[in-house]
């Protein structure tokens, strides 16, 4: 009996290692509509010193989510900035984004500028301070 119990034991802690917390509501819509800002930013993205289109650049951070998403390594939007959207993770390259005739930013910087932009705007106002 003494060795299914091991066994158990040792595929009840597998199983419990290998478990994964899923992001939150909030992180999976902050994390999406990043992706979705850059795509229709109409911007380009830079990685590993080709430029690619807005469309392009967001089927490459989608890959690259799922990857991280699976392995339970993008819990927040900045997490997946971080991880996924910064540079590249065969060169450790910096990624890029150029607007128009704009100069390149760092894409982690243009990202965490668009969520700032993006919790300020689901921000409710302050209130009104009463009339005299």
């Amino acid at each position: 009996m003494a060795p299914r119990f091991g066994l158990a034991l040792v595929l009840a802690l597998a199983a419990a290692a290998s478990a994964q917390a899923a992001p939150s509501a909030q992180a999976e819509r902050e994390t999406e509509q990043l992706i979705q800002a850059l795509a229709r930013s109409g911007c380009q993205f830079e990685r590993n010193g080709s430029w690619y289109d807005a469309a392009q650049a967001q089927a490459h951070l989608r890959k690259k989510l799922a990857y991280l998403r699976k392995r339970g390594l993008a819990d927040s939007a900045e997490l997946f900035i971080e991880r996924a959207a910064s540079q590249s993770s065969l060169s450790g390259k910096p990624y890029h984004v150029r607007c128009g005739g704009d100069a390149a930013t760092p894409a982690a910087a243009w990202l965490r500028a668009r969520l700032v932009q993006l919790r300020n705007a689901k921000a409710p106002p302050p209130p009104t301070p009463p009339s005299p």
